[in-house]
């Protein structure tokens, strides 16, 4: 079964198209500046990278580009759209709504727009690349992976809010988590290579991005992880703050003359690691920063990493112990300094990791040593992988 999985932005469509049965990725690549003016980058298996600009005025357009480039006679891996087996899609945000991934049809698409509110940058522009597969791949099966069903198994005592319970009856406030489709996958993958049942482990995943959250698996199951209500709460990230004390919010706006929508705008794009440092929010240039002295890139740096520690022994805590500790997405993949300066607050859980397994990068690979208490890991994700397996179990049930 041939899948194309598709995760649609506000001006973006990121795709895969992946052979399930092999799980090879057949070809991928990214529509950008829809809407603006259009750009395609293209990519079949073991070729070159193609880029073509062209007008993009909608979604639609770019999905007919992505699916003309898919059976071009010359660079194409498909020999017509019929080999398109089914889509799966990234959804942002189910609610309580939705605890598995399910097949879209219209009560689906409903039930996704009534969570818009929830996530209003998310939600609709998922929605649109939704509209336009079904615009052009007709009676083709859709399928819809929620980044927040995974977290639907937190107890109440982990996702409700401190504040009056009407408003999580009336308005659906509460903890909801974001990254689940990651947590599940790298989670799962861990069991595997440590030989062990899912079930059975006690896992903490750090998904460590421009976007970063922290998730206790335990039993195979969520019962807890940093982000909320919305990808702004927990750690320090790229560009967002984390959390936050309410009060400091409203201190800001006020004395920064900003409305609601202002400090929001602060707090989402101008605050995090690049916030902190005033340079960057990518940790490659805080490193090389930090290595020359930049006294607040070192500080974004260091209070990156603390708070990551801190949400592992929370979660150590939740757990009442802890048996794997994995590292993934851009960060925790590819920086052995902030993997290592995370393990350093650890040993109170009995982490020992192993400097020369810390230098690997994007592989996966046990990163403590034999006599570690706790197995740290490298598990890189794969969350198109994890959408693609989800659209089959979907569509063989």
């Amino acid at each position: 079964m041939n899948v194309l999985v598709i995760n649609c932005g506000s001006s973006s469509l990121k795709y895969q198209v992946i052979d399930s049965e092999s799980e090879q990725v057949l070809a991928k690549g990214i529509c950008e500046r829809i809407g603006i003016d259009g750009r395609l980058v293209y990519q079949p298996k073991d070729g070159e990278k193609e880029l073509t600009n062209a007008p993009m005025p909608t979604h639609t357009e770019a999905v007919r580009m992505v699916l003309d480039a898919l059976v071009n006679p010359k660079t194409g891996v498909l020999k017509s759209l019929q080999e398109i087996d089914a889509v799966g899609h990234r959804l942002v945000h189910g609610g309580e709504k939705f605890s598995s991934s399910v097949l879209i049809d219209e009560d689906v698409i409903l039930a996704v727009e009534a969570c818009s509110d929830l996530a209003p940058l998310h939600n609709p522009a998922n929605l649109i690349g939704v509209r336009a597969c079904q615009e052009v791949l007709k009676g083709v099966p859709m399928v819809g992976v929620f980044d927040t069903a995974f977290h639907q198994t937190m107890p109440q005592k982990a996702y409700l809010y401190g504040v009056p319970y009407s408003y999580y009856e009336k308005y659906g406030v509460r903890k909801y988590g974001f990254h689940g489709t990651s947590h599940s996958y790298v989670s799962k993958r861990a069991a595997e290579i440590l030989n062990k049942p899912y079930e059975s482990l006690k896992t903490i995943v750090c998904h460590l991005g421009n976007g970063a959250s922290v998730c206790a698996v335990e039993n195979g199951k969520s019962i807890d992880t940093s982000m909320g209500l919305s990808p702004l709460e927990g750690l320090i990230m790229g560009t967002r703050s984390g959390d936050i004390d309410p009060s400091a919010v409203e201190f800001m706006a006020k004395k920064e003359n900003l409305d609601l929508d202002g400090i929001l705008n602060v707090l989402n794009k101008e605050s995090g690691v690049y916030g902190i440092s005033g340079l960057s929010s990518d940790f490659r240039d805080l490193d090389s920063a930090s290595q020359e002295g930049d006294e607040r890139a070192k500080a974004a740096r260091d209070m990156f990493c603390y708070r990551t520690a801190k949400y592992i022994g929370s979660y150590a805590a939740a757990m009442n112990g802890a048996d794997v500790i994995c590292f993934t997405a851009g960060v925790g993949e590819n920086d052995g300094g902030v993997r290592k300066d995370v393990c350093s607050y650890l040993g109170f859980l009995g982490v020992k990791l192993d400097e020369e397994a810390n230098k690997k990068r994007g592989e996966e690979v046990i990163l403590s040593t034999p006599d570690s208490k706790v197995t740290v890991m490298l598990v890189p994700t794969n969350e198109e992988l994890a959408i693609c397996r989800e659209a089959v179990a979907i569509i063989n049930q």
